[in-house]
């Protein structure tokens, strides 16, 4: 364990560069500025690392998501993800249901050129982001 240290810091100052991987997982749609996250994370990656964004589950349209899993997602989306968002600096609040295309441009907003989904689960969309 040598080579890995967890810290708990913000997500728009968390300490360190050269980071060839950085990791976000089910956090990036409560955040009140994502967009300033992203650019955060854009300046402590290396050249050629990535970042891996793990979000709920979301089509881009809101009647693509009223199925049991997508009715869940809102609900807590409503409790709890948007007065999270709401209550900090900037207050996006993207929601649970953010979508593709909304998480799409917020990385992009954040200075990152490559955007695409690395992988998906009957819950979770992971995505990859590069420079």
């Amino acid at each position: 364990m040598d080579r890995v240290d967890f810290e708990v810091a913000h997500a728009k100052d968390f300490p360190g560069t050269g980071y060839d991987l950085v990791t976000f997982f089910d956090c990036l749609h409560d955040m009140g500025d994502p967009v300033g996250a992203a650019r955060h994370v854009l300046t402590a990656l290396a050249p050629g690392g990535s970042w891996m964004i793990v979000e709920p589950f979301a089509n881009d349209r809101v009647e693509d998501n009223l199925n049991p899993i997508g009715r869940v997602f809102y609900s807590a989306s409503t409790l709890l993800c948007t007065p999270a968002s709401l209550s900090q600096e900037v207050g996006l609040a993207l929601g649970a249901q953010a979508g593709e295309a909304r998480m799409k441009k917020v990385v992009t907003e954040g200075g990152f050129s490559q955007f695409r989904r690395a992988a998906e689960t009957p819950f979770n969309l992971i995505y990859e982001a590069r420079p």
